[in-house]
């Protein structure tokens, strides 16, 4: 059983399902705030744990994230439920925050998938693991058949804006880099911007992102 909770709006533009990072589960603050911007932008919000978050939450202690053909089927499983009951058939959209973006990003290639989302977005994509900037992780970034948009921190340690610039990606990624934002997102005081500012410039850039593939539609 998986556990998720779904935020939904009165006349919503489009279904999104959100994924975790590595390290935090679906109530973590970030993932709070994005969702109540998301519903303000009119867009239902799914969210949901990974099983071994459920682990990790049920027993006390700190499981690492199960492997990718796992992390994948749990995800496939949330969509094939989401599309069952999109009774409204709204336009779907997946995607996360870190590893749950990586997720997302790697079933836009997927053919069980793609003809039942739209786009995929990402809150801060994991190029590579923290001070191993050799273990690219751009197989996804590079196969993807449905428009991705990456949102990163110019600092982000797990890619930085300097370091993207160097990746050969899809044509259909886009990467919006915020000011001195690191893998959260979150600047430092003396850039002049605050996390609440660049979390809200995500979300709406993420928006625009969904607005645009729907009315391509």
């Amino acid at each position: 059983m998986i556990t998720t909770i779904e935020n939904k709006v009165d006349n919503p533009i489009a279904q999104i399902i959100f994924a975790h990072g590595a390290g935090a589960d679906m109530h973590h603050d970030f993932m709070v705030q994005v969702t109540r911007l998301f519903n303000q932008a009119n867009i239902n919000v799914l969210r949901f744990n990974f099983p071994y978050m459920d682990k990790r939450i049920a027993l006390g202690k700190r499981y690492p994230p199960d492997r990718m053909p796992k992390l994948l089927d749990c995800y496939k499983h949330i969509i094939n439920d989401v599309l069952i009951n999109n009774t409204d058939k709204l336009p779907v959209f997946i995607g996360g925050k870190s590893m749950g973006s990586r997720v997302a990003a790697t079933l836009a290639s997927d053919d069980d998938v793609l003809n039942n989302i739209q786009g995929v977005f990402c809150f801060g994509y994991p190029f590579h693991p923290a001070k191993k900037a050799e273990k690219l992780r751009l197989e996804p970034l590079q196969n993807t058949k449905k428009s991705v948009l990456i949102v990163q921190g110019e600092r982000d340690t797990l890619g930085s804006e300097i370091e993207i610039m160097e990746y050969e990606l899809s044509n259909l990624c886009q990467c919006i880099f915020l000011t001195d934002g690191d893998h959260s997102l979150k600047p430092r005081v003396k850039s002049g911007y605050t996390h609440s500012q660049h979390i809200k410039s995500a979300v709406q850039a993420i928006a625009q992102f969904i607005q645009k593939h729907i009315n391509n539609t």
